[in-house]
């Protein structure tokens, strides 16, 4: 396979545009919620016929080795498309550890697997008392002979009930700082005692799940990196994140329906609205500069400070605004969970409701702000 770094911007985004509008689904555009994993299997298929499926990941990983800036170029034209995400952590977060944190041997094992589509996996990050703030987690991996036991609580996993394999931040040193007694462990999902419950959102999905682990006996050699290190393991993944999590396209994809309902209900040129619709339409021209300079850093090849924050923040909470004003035009049709007529450019509640959970997932608005406050304000605690 030829290495499409050697291309320029401009012959890259070409590329992939050709490719995402030959070979995507038409149905699967811009979908109302997240995919399982059946939903999306033919894209994926089609991703790994032509060595796509990881473009971040070395080469010799099997992955394209992707710069950043053309890693951002891909997102962005997927984004343009209304391309879906698929259940994709393997691939945007534990590949990526186990390449820079995990044994020869551990790569080796699951790797290839993920890039087949043979194993999938959830992230195990999130407690009942322990959301945001990850240092407060309390499930606990005691160490017996050659085995972890694994007891205690996950929840709001995303697609658990689509993956074989979930990797989870554990407790494995209760006498140590809250960061430090953390350890990284990568479980199978069929051991006996892991029992996963769907929880059904607002939409009525079941997009996120619980995970119990009852007396759950982990092979030592699924610890990834040094036992008591997997904070800082953790953290090493967030920056990408936040720019992913960052990107103008909900807010903008959400702007544009918000101008077609209100077309639809005949308010658009009525002043008040054209009031709002403006401030709405300049704060994602503002947002748009602000993930710029960010990718821009990337582009660069320069790594991502705290201060990145700000761009998953802003997101969210214009993604909010956007999509309250849309319910608030939208009358009677506000109650409905499906389109308005059967046209998927309608549907207020579905695109509020995908609003709601954006200031928590990914690290809460509370967290970024305190983020921004110590490290970039240098405020005090």
């Amino acid at each position: 396979m030829s290495d499409l770094n050697d291309l320029s911007d401009e012959d890259f985004r070409a590329e992939v545009r050709r490719f995402v509008e030959r070979e995507y689904p038409a149905a699967l555009r811009n979908p109302p919620q997240r995919l399982h994993w059946e939903q999306g299997r033919a894209w994926f298929e089609t991703l790994r016929a032509r060595g796509w499926v990881a473009p971040g990941w070395p080469r010799d990983y099997g992955g394209l080795g992707l710069s950043a800036s053309k890693q951002i170029i891909l997102i962005e034209e997927y984004e343009r498309h209304g391309v879906a995400r698929l259940p994709d952590h393997g691939i945007i977060m534990l590949g990526p550890l186990l390449i820079r944190f995990g044994t020869e041997e551990q790569r080796r094992r699951f790797l290839p697997r993920i890039l087949a589509g043979e194993d999938i996996w959830c992230q195990g990050y999130s407690e009942p008392g322990a959301g945001s703030d990850l240092a407060s987690l309390r499930t606990e991996a005691v160490l017996e002979g050659d085995h972890y036991v694994v007891n205690g609580q996950k929840i709001w996993t995303t697609l658990a009930t689509d993956a074989n394999w979930i990797f989870c931040l554990v407790r494995t040193d209760k006498g140590a700082r809250k960061q430090e007694g953390i350890s990284f462990l990568l479980i199978d999902m069929q051991s006996p005692g892991v029992t996963v419950r769907p929880i059904i959102n607002l939409g009525l999905h079941d997009e996120f799940c619980e995970v119990f682990f009852d007396n759950v006996r982990v092979p030592r050699e699924n610890l990834v990196g040094e036992p008591n290190k997997g904070w800082s393991m953790a953290k090493a993944l967030l920056g990408f994140e936040r720019i992913f999590l960052g990107s103008p396209r909900q807010s903008g994809y959400a702007l544009a329906r918000l101008k077609t309902l209100a077309e639809r209900m005949g308010v658009f040129e009525e002043p008040e609205f054209q009031d709002r619709y403006t401030r709405l339409r300049m704060d994602l021209e503002d947002h748009k500069d602000l993930y710029e300079t960010y990718v821009a850093v990337l582009r660069r090849g320069e790594t991502l400070g705290p201060d990145v924050s700000m761009l998953k923040l802003h997101q969210a909470e214009l993604f909010q605004r956007i999509t309250e004003l849309m319910l608030e035009i939208a009358g009677e049709n506000a109650g409905l969970l499906e389109p308005m007529g059967g046209n998927r450019d309608l549907h207020p509640a579905g695109q509020f409701i995908e609003a709601r959970p954006t200031t928590i997932y990914g690290g809460s608005s509370e967290i970024q702000r305190g983020i921004l406050a110590k490290n970039v304000l240098e405020l005090p605690g």
